[in-house]
């Protein structure tokens, strides 16, 4: 499976999921990379140990760092891309900000995606008239 498109889509289905990935450890084969102040991201051939994959998962996409390792213990770390395909396993420990929804909403300063928090579920003023 696209291990960043897995995380997204269950995201999608279930707002709880939303939260910070503290840490995450297993395999990938041949992922994908985007590295700093790069357009397009770079496929790292072959099976890769992940190190450490830390970033944050909202209903309106996933910004997340990774850092791997190639048979020789090279490393290396970037933005994790969609077509990274787990290998044999990923283990991901996932928190959420109790009372708090993570999103997405675009800076007009940067054009970048970047992260919003709200009230979960929503708070809404009470109506004119009603009890409290």
């Amino acid at each position: 499976m696209d291990l960043r498109e897995q995380l997204e889509a269950l995201a999608q289905d279930d707002p709880e999921f939303c939260g910070f990935i503290l840490c995450g450890i297993g395999s990938l084969e041949s992922p994908v990379l985007r590295f700093a102040d790069q357009a397009e991201g770079v496929v790292l051939a072959g099976p890769q140990e992940v190190i450490s994959l830390a970033g944050s998962v909202t209903r309106d996409g996933a910004h997340l760092h990774l850092v791997v390792a190639d048979a020789e213990g090279r490393t290396v770390g970037g933005h994790l891309c969609h077509g990274s395909r787990v290998r044999t396993t990923m283990e991901l420990l996932l928190a959420g900000p109790e009372g708090w929804q993570l999103g997405r909403e675009r800076d007009a300063a940067t054009g970048h995606l970047e992260l919003t928090f709200s009230p979960w579920p929503p708070h809404h003023p009470p109506l004119p008239g009603s009890p409290g």
